[in-house]
């Protein structure tokens, strides 16, 4: 959906609406998880003191996202480095010191109120205007120009034929996604392919540490620990 110079395509029709009726009951669903969860003694039985991942093995470990602030560590691109308009919205970073599944656990619930204050105040802030930015020699034109106008047509094929041409450089992007610090790193000659490329993956990285959280503790908490981290398999697999 995100793409160079814009998105695909434009909202739909009514998806502002649909999103602030989510928005205006999903954090009453939260405190529910919470009265289930947060004080359930099996639970806490299963999740306090296991895992634990000490504020300087995170730091060592290059941890990002719940796995880093469950270790006490303040640590958001968001934050620390805002891009798109992050650093024009009111929201706070849990942080928790224990840094066991439980601590993680923690900052997950906190940070889907957080989601949704910031989800509120996009919609009250959403601009009007293109979805898509004029730039031909970087953004294709719509799907629908090239079934009727011959330049548009020509746009299309040459900028899919010949591709970006980036100038000779490097560069490292980065963003917090749910699992930490998703980042890019790029190497251009100056032709249309990449001289080197290479994804930083939260999940892949905050998977080194398991280890050392499972050190010492019952196979059965491989378990809780594992799910703590949250891992997609896509990420890690090389």
């Amino acid at each position: 959906y995100f793409r160079i110079g814009g998105v695909a395509a434009d909202l739909p029709d009514g998806f502002v609406q649909k999103v602030r009726q989510f928005t205006s009951h999903f954090p009453k669903r939260v405190d529910e998880y919470e009265t289930l969860l947060t004080e359930n003694p099996i639970w806490m039985e299963r999740a306090v003191g296991v895992g634990v991942l000490s504020r300087e093995e995170a730091i060592a470990m290059g941890a990002s996202g719940p796995m880093a602030r469950g270790s006490g560590l303040a640590l958001d691109v968001r934050k620390t480095n805002p891009y798109s308009s992050y650093d024009h919205f009111d929201f706070e970073i849990p942080v928790f010191q224990a840094g066991d599944v439980y601590s993680r656990y923690l900052v997950r619930m906190e940070e889907m109120r957080q989601s949704t204050r910031i989800i509120d105040q996009v919609l009250d802030h959403l601009p009007q205007g293109p979805y898509l930015a004029e730039a031909p020699r970087l953004v294709p034109p719509p799907k629908e120009r090239t079934l009727s106008e011959i330049e548009a047509l020509i746009h299309h094929f040459i900028l899919y034929e010949e591709g970006l041409r980036p100038p000779v450089g490097e560069v490292y992007v980065c963003v917090e996604s749910p699992r930490g610090e998703m980042g890019y790193y790029l190497v251009s000659d100056g032709s249309p392919r990449p001289y080197r490329l290479k994804i930083r993956p939260p999940a892949f990285v905050n998977l080194e540490s398991l280890a050392t959280m499972a050190r010492g503790r019952l196979l059965a908490d491989l378990i809780a620990i594992l799910s703590s981290v949250d891992i997609v398999l896509a990420e890690i697999d090389r």
